[in-house]
């Protein structure tokens, strides 16, 4: 029997500041300029893992150029019909950590990751939502290991100084209606031959709201302070 790939970081796991500075710096601009108050992380959970893990990573690929109405797409699910930012960003990130190779294709995972994506592009950041999905050639490597995962959160909150400019000015939040949301859960990973293990995930979501609509995404943010 051969020996299982080499481990490599999890998907999910790993997100560059510098990728998403644009989005966000656009998003918190509405918000009296927070991004001169905000500290730019790039969190990542521990990773706990298994000699004969098989592949796992966070490779970038190239997003589509389109947004398209929500919908369902191999096992991602639909997006809910959610009004409220933290309820959202928990739906959402228990989404974005959640997979299975088994029977869901790399197109299908994308497909139905972009459903839940705001369709006004002005607020979109799509590259720091698709880049989590591992290149064509990882994604191939880890169905051949049926490597699947599920995700629970354990809580979700607006960071400090998210709230403290939203204190200043509350008006300030009526031209986008974008919230951040720092969402804290676990990841459990599993593959062949009774492999698993698990992770701790800690990401920050830019979440639209406007008001008598659901909630959509716009993007994964850099971490915030508490």
């Amino acid at each position: 029997m051969s020996k299982p790939p080499s481990p490599r970081p999890a998907y999910g796991v790993g997100w560059s500041a510098n990728r998403r500075i644009a989005i966000v710096a656009l998003a918190l601009a509405v918000l009296l300029a927070i991004a001169a108050t905000v500290a730019f992380l790039t969190g990542r959970g521990e990773e706990h893992h298994d000699r004969s893990a098989p592949p796992r990573a966070n490779s970038s690929p190239p997003p589509p150029t389109a947004s398209k109405p929500p919908a369902e797409s191999g096992l991602v699910p639909r997006p809910p019909r959610i009004t409220e930012p933290v309820a959202y960003a928990k739906a959402a990130a228990k989404m974005l950590w959640s997979y299975d190779t088994r029977n869901t294709s790399r197109d299908e995972q994308l497909d139905g990751m972009q459903a839940w994506m705001t369709t006004e592009t002005k607020y979109a950041d799509w590259t720091s939502v698709s880049g989590q999905v591992p290149d064509p050639v990882l994604w191939s490597r880890m169905a051949d290991q049926d490597q699947h995962a599920v995700a629970a959160v354990a809580e979700a909150h607006f960071p400090s100084a998210f709230k403290t400019a939203l204190a200043d000015d509350p008006s300030a939040i009526t031209q986008a209606y974008v919230y951040v949301v720092t969402v804290h859960g676990k990841q459990r990973i599993s593959w062949k031959h009774h492999g698993g293990g698990a992770e701790d995930r800690a990401v920050t979501l830019a979440v639209q709201c406007r008001p008598h609509h659901r909630c959509a995404l716009s993007a994964i943010a850099p971490s915030v302070a508490p």
